[in-house]
């Protein structure tokens, strides 16, 4: 018998979910990326492989926010939205990364959505 982890799991989810998701010049891939502590969200073109906007708890305008990690996720998703739509992105399709859609990942779509994308 063979324990699988719940990162090997989630890394499967990962990939079954990418066989049929991907970002087109039209509508980009919001991909979001949660670690233990921090959270990122990239806007990526996957027809030319280009990352057109991205933000992440790490960065000092976010770091001084002060709350919890869920809190800092919608900071995150207000932030990325921001720039995807100065980048001239108004329509994206998520990518949760095989995570489950609630918690921090759920903050950070709402707020994106509040700040203007379309998902």
């Amino acid at each position: 018998m063979s324990t699988v982890t719940r990162a090997a799991a989630r890394d499967k989810r990962h990939q079954r979910i990418r066989l049929n998701l991907s970002g087109t010049t039209e509508r980009p891939r919001l991909a979001v990326f949660r670690s233990l502590n921090q959270i990122y969200a990239q806007v990526i073109d996957d027809s030319v492989g280009h990352t057109l906007a991205h933000a992440s708890s790490l960065e000092e305008s976010l770091r001084a926010t002060a709350g919890s990690k869920t809190e800092r996720a919608r900071a995150v998703g207000r932030l990325v939205a921001e720039r995807a739509r100065t980048a001239g992105v108004s329509k994206v399709v998520f990518d949760r990364s095989g995570n489950r859609y609630h918690g921090r990942i759920r903050a950070l779509a709402e707020a994106a959505r509040e700040a203007g994308l379309d998902f």
